[in-house]
């Protein structure tokens, strides 16, 4: 039973450290509570490693995703007219974001596929 919670608590600090990246200047308070959440999630929902990993690189997925969209509101919230280092900022975001974003969650359902398969009996 401890590998599991081992892999537990290391997806939950995947998914927490990417979140605190995505925010930026995020307090460690709320990393932590990030962090806790995630592990809450992945406790009631995951029943082995596997499933544990696919649950935490959906999340992963999710939230490169979202970062070009939390970057752009960011941006929009500082100003009104972005200048040419927040439209980098943006465009950086965009270029990185959407392909990581569609590699973790195509590595999500691959793993989900894999453990479904698993779970079949032969």
């Amino acid at each position: 039973m401890w590998p599991l919670r081992l892999n537990v608590l290391f997806g939950s600090l995947v998914v927490a450290i990417g979140f605190r990246f995505l925010w930026g200047d995020l307090p460690l308070a709320a990393t932590l509570v990030v962090a806790a959440l995630v592990a809450g999630l992945l406790v009631w929902r995951a029943r082995t490693i596997p499933e544990v990993w696919a649950w935490a690189t959906m999340l992963l997925g999710i939230e490169c995703l979202a970062w070009p969209f939390a970057t752009m509101v960011q941006v929009r919230m500082a100003t009104a007219e972005p200048s040419n280092e927040q439209m980098g900022q943006i465009v950086n975001a965009v270029i990185w974001g959407l392909p990581s974003g569609v590699f973790w969650l195509t590595l999500s359902y691959g793993l989900f596929k894999r453990w479904r398969h698993a779970d079949k009996p032969a």
